[in-house]
């Protein structure tokens, strides 16, 4: 006989359909803002802005990837995009020719400056502004922590683990 499933109560659903809610609507905002400002979406601005922070302004795809929480076939799709457009160029690793790297054009770079005070004022208003500074605190806790269980459900799945496996329902990943 299957296990009941551990169904949610009257609290943990309307947290859930909150978060749910926020999820879907969040970005499509940001993205609003960004197509409207400079014809850039969310997921885009990420990938320039995280090439614009690192030395030489250049990542292999994989840490590119994985610095942005992406999969590499997604974030190939829009960095071919993003480099027809002339904001960034691939090339093989010099030192390992089986890996490609990401490098920011000056276009690139010049657009991600534009962007990014109409993208710091969105997320100041749509999220941070009207928080005080321990919701902000337990906002990066919370996420962080989804962010860990998700890591972990991946890192299982690859493995062949099956998430519900070797560990109690409750789980914790702290």
């Amino acid at each position: 006989m299957a296990d009941e499933p551990r169904w949610l109560n009257e609290c943990e659903r309307e947290a859930w359909l909150a978060l749910a809610k926020l999820m879907f609507n969040l970005p499509s905002a940001l993205d609003a803002q960004l197509l409207c400002d400079c014809q850039l979406t969310l997921f885009d601005y990420f990938v320039l802005s995280k090439l614009s922070m690192t030395p030489g302004r250049t990542l292999r795809l994989s840490e590119l990837a994985r610095r942005i929480g992406s999969s590499l076939s997604r974030l190939s799709n829009v960095v071919k995009r993003l480099e027809q457009r002339g904001l960034l160029y691939r090339a093989p690793d010099p030192e390992n020719s089986r890996y490609t790297r990401a490098t920011l054009t000056d276009a690139g770079w010049d657009l991600v400056v534009a962007a990014a005070p109409g993208h710091v004022a969105a997320v100041r208003r749509y999220v941070i502004d009207g928080l005080t500074g321990e919701q902000i605190d337990v906002l990066r806790d919370i996420a962080c922590h989804v962010m860990r269980r998700l890591n972990e459900a991946a890192e299982e799945s690859r493995s062949g683990v099956s998430p519900s496996r070797g560990r109690d329902h409750a789980g914790s990943a702290d």
